[in-house]
């Protein structure tokens, strides 16, 4: 079991599993005391990655169905999956704003990892880091005005925080 999130209710768990002999990863819900538990997606490649809605009506997922790594939508049942990123590049990490207005994720459609941030549906993409080497995992703070985010050029890797819309750049550890 992989990749646990909750939902904004607290009382469902969304996670990535390999159970039911599937040779891949699959995007599973469950109650939180690990009852009532549902596949939500069946399909030729991974899918990974679940992250909750802020409002729990969508859950943004890594998929590799068709051969590239892209982000989809689905509803908590795994009805209306959605792929919302088309572009050719590896796309992955979802990670919604606390608004639901936003999805964070990180894409190598420049050639290297990098932040990007678009509208739910795909739309309005918007290239946030711009490192000449990987920007991966990005997760929104609470107050949606940071996201923070691996710098994986380092080794160790090091975390930064950034403004959505690009600016004020800053390196939080030293390791």
């Amino acid at each position: 079991e992989l990749e646990p999130a909750w939902s904004p209710d607290g009382t469902r768990i969304a996670f990535t599993s390999q159970r039911h002999g599937s040779s891949n990863n699959e995007v599973y819900v469950m109650d939180d005391d690990g009852t009532d538990l549902v596949r939500l997606t069946t399909t030729s490649g991974s899918d990974s990655e679940p992250a909750w809605s802020p409002d729990g009506t969508r859950i943004a997922f890594t998929s590799q169905r068709d051969g590239q790594s892209e982000i989809y939508t689905m509803a908590p049942n795994g009805d209306d999956q959605i792929r919302v990123t088309n572009d050719g590049a590896v796309d992955r990490a979802p990670a919604w704003s606390l608004d639901g207005t936003r999805i964070a994720f990180a894409s190598d459609r420049d050639g290297d990892f990098e932040i990007h941030t678009m509208d739910p549906d795909g739309s309005n993409v918007i290239q946030v880091t711009d490192d000449p080497a990987g920007d991966i995992d990005p997760a929104w703070a609470p107050d949606g005005t940071r996201i923070v985010f691996f710098f994986n050029d380092t080794a160790p890797t090091e975390i930064y925080t950034i403004d959505p819309d690009g600016t004020d750049s800053a390196r939080v550890t030293t390791t």
